[in-house]
C-alpha cells in the first residue's frame, strides 16, 4: 500500500469522478485507474463502484476512507514539523480583501511574502466585512483587511492600518454643497446612498444614525464606493463614503464632513484571536503588520 493510492482513492471520491481527479492530481487518468485497481487488489475488495454514471465508494471504500485520508494528514503534519524546524515555510494561505483596499499597496505585501516564500500558495478572497470576520473565526481565512468601527470584533486581534474620514458627498448644485461640515442629523430626511448591510462602513452608519434617533432613508445602496460617488454627483442623493472614494470626483461632487458624531472609517489587519492555523499564515501576518503599522 502506498501513499499514492490512497490519496487517489481520497481524489476519486471526493471528485466523484476518475477524469476529475486525475486533473486535480495533475496525472494521466490511466494512472489513477491502474493504482486505485492494485490497492483494491492488495486490500481484497473493491473500493468504488464505477457502475453509474458518477463514481461512488462502496462499502469497503466508505469504510477505508478516514483512514486513507488520517494517513496523508500525519504525513502532511510531519512535514510540517520538519519545515517549522528547518525554517522551511510552505502551505497555503487565504486572504480576505474589501473592495477599497486598493489604496493601500497589497500587491506589493504579496509580491514580498512570495519572494521570501515561494512555496506558499496564496489565495483572494473579496468579501463583505460581516462575512469576512465570520471566516476569519472559522479559520477558513488567515488574514483579513476589514472596515470596522471602533471597536475590534469578538474574537479576532486587529491592527488598525488607515484611518479615513466619512464624508457625506452632494453634486455641486445640491443644497448642502455650500458647507464645509454638517451634523448627522442633518441627513435624517434626505435619500442617503451608502454600502450595503454587512459592510464596516455601513455598520458605522446604523450605529451613528441609532445613536442620534433615527433610522437612515438608504435610497441607493451598492458595494462599489466609485458607484456612490457617481450616483450622488448625478444628484440622485448623500453618498456616505470614506473620503478617499471621493478624490477621483472633484470636480462633480463636494465632499463635506459629517460632524456630530465625527465618522471614523478604519481598515485594519484581522486574523483569529486563537492565532494563525500555521506557520505560512504567521509568517504572512507578521509580515503584514511590520509592512502596515498601525497610523500616526
Amino acid at each position: 500500500m502506498e501513499l499514492r493510492q490512497l490519496e487517489y482513492l481520497v481524489a476519486v471520491t471526493e471528485e466523484a469522478s476518475f477524469t476529475r481527479a486525475a486533473a486535480r492530481l495533475h496525472v494521466a487518468q490511466p494512472g489513477v485507474s491502474a493504482q486505485i485497481r492494485q490497492l483494491e487488489r492488495e486490500l481484497g475488495q473493491p473500493l468504488l463502484d464505477r457502475s453509474g454514471r458518477t463514481v461512488r465508494p462502496t462499502e469497503a471504500g466508505t469504510a477505508v476512507l478516514p483512514y486513507a485520508r488520517a494517513a496523508l494528514a500525519a504525513v502532511a503534519g510531519a512535514r510540517l514539523v520538519v519545515d517549522e524546524l528547518t525554517g522551511l515555510v510552505r502551505g497555503h494561505v487565504t486572504v480576505g480583501v474589501i473592495e477599497w483596499m486598493k489604496i493601500l499597496d497589497l500587491p506589493g505585501l504579496l509580491a514580498d511574502f512570495h519572494r521570501d516564500h515561494p512555496q506558499v500558495e496564496i489565495t483572494l478572497s473579496e468579501a463583505r466585512a460581516a462575512d469576512m470576520i465570520d471566516a476569519l473565526r472559522t479559520g477558513r481565512l488567515d488574514l483579513g483587511f476589514i472596515a470596522m468601527g471602533a471597536e475590534p470584533p469578538e474574537g479576532l486581534e486587529t491592527q488598525i492600518i488607515l484611518e479615513q474620514v466619512v464624508v457625506a458627498a452632494v453634486a455641486l448644485d445640491d443644497p448642502l454643497a455650500r458647507r464645509d461640515t454638517v451634523p448627522l442629523t442633518a441627513l435624517r430626511d434626505r435619500p442617503l446612498i451608502c454600502l450595503p448591510r454587512g459592510t464596516g462602513l455601513r455598520a458605522i452608519l446604523d450605529d451613528a444614525c441609532a445613536a442620534a434617533g433615527f433610522a437612515p432613508n438608504i435610497a441607493f445602496e451598492i458595494g462599489d464606493p466609485p458607484m456612490l460617488a457617481q450616483l450622488a454627483a448625478r444628484g440622485l442623493g448623500v453618498a456616505v463614503l470614506p473620503k478617499s472614494a471621493t478624490l477621483a470626483y472633484q470636480d462633480e461632487l463636494r465632499a463635506i464632513e459629517i460632524t456630530r458624531p465625527r465618522m471614523i472609517g478604519r481598515i485594519a489587519l484581522a486574523w483569529r484571536a486563537a492565532g494563525p492555523t500555521g506557520p505560512a499564515a504567521r509568517a504572512l501576518i507578521d509580515l503584514a503588520r511590520t509592512r502596515m503599522p498601525a497610523p500616526g
